[in-house]
């Protein structure tokens, strides 16, 4: 146990860019001497999606390190952490590097955030499991989410950490419509999305369950958007250019742009604004 001292502390509001309506991350930007069941236990208080811990990088090519938290456990990589710790990161003196891009050191490698105005963007790291998924855990997904196997149009593993898988249901509208029994899939990190109808500023609508992290629902998922995205702009099914909604059930309001870049690279965008700033004892 290390002596408490105090350390800064932000919160970050990612994916909207009115302030409360997107997705809030909790960021220490001082995590040296903490213990592994300190970072918990504050994961656990805090009680968001993500809590993360800002250190010093061990990759020579890393602007700075960080640990990402759910209230259940640690996780190698998650989107909307990554852009609110970025941002919080800038806001406390950190100086990239590079100008134009910041570079992030986490469990699943190094991730690439660029700057750009008012929003920050990720490069999609890759995914550790692709395909489609077996029919046993389609069915046990089918079945929490009370819909019968003819209203998936597409189905894939799109994990690059988490373990995200997803189903593509025929509308936005049969997604915001889910009521899903989660107690069915308890250890499941899963998501829903479908297509806004022609001239919505968003192509698609997306849900994101993760009652594996004790997260029955996220406002906003950026790491589940950034697979999501590698496989529908690498097979055609989605320009190369889109936005997401998300989090409208949560009474949110997320907008989550996604590029791909003709190599291929996959960038997830949105805002970032900083709510709170503060310091925390620890």
């Amino acid at each position: 146990m290390t002596m408490p001292r105090t350390r800064s502390f932000v919160q970050v509001d990612v994916f909207c860019t009115s302030p409360y309506s997107g997705n809030p991350v909790a960021v220490v930007l001082d995590g040296t001497d903490l213990t592994d069941e300190e970072m918990q236990r504050l994961a656990r208080w805090t009680n968001l999606s993500e809590t993360t811990f800002v250190l010093p990088p061990t990759a020579p090519e890393a602007d700075y390190r960080l640990r990402i938290f759910t209230p259940r456990g640690e996780l190698p990589f998650a989107g909307h952490p990554t852009l609110g710790s970025a941002r919080a990161w800038l806001d406390g003196g950190g100086t990239p590097r590079d100008a134009d891009r910041i570079v992030q050191e986490c469990a699943a490698g190094l991730v690439t955030v660029r700057r750009g105005g008012d929003t920050l963007a990720f490069a999609a790291p890759p995914r550790v499991r692709e395909g489609a998924l077996d029919d046993e855990y389609l069915h046990r997904i089918t079945a929490a989410f009370g819909i019968t196997r003819d209203r998936v149009v597409a189905h894939q593993w799109v994990d690059n950490g988490p373990g995200w898988a997803v189903l593509q249901l025929p509308t936005a509208g049969e997604v915001l419509a889910l009521e899903p029994d989660l107690s069915l899939i308890p250890d499941a990190m899963v998501g829903a999305f479908g297509a806004h109808p022609d001239g919505h500023p968003h192509r698609f609508e997306m849900r994101t369950f993760a009652p594996a992290a004790d997260v029955p629902e996220d406002p906003a998922c950026g790491s589940m958007n950034a697979a999501v995205g590698q496989w529908l702009t690498s097979t055609g099914a989605a320009p190369s250019s889109y936005r997401v909604s998300q989090g409208a059930r949560l009474g949110r309001a997320a907008s989550i742009e996604i590029t791909a870049d003709p190599d291929g690279t996959v960038w997830v965008s949105g805002a970032a604004t900083i709510c709170i700033r503060g310091t925390i004892t620890l």
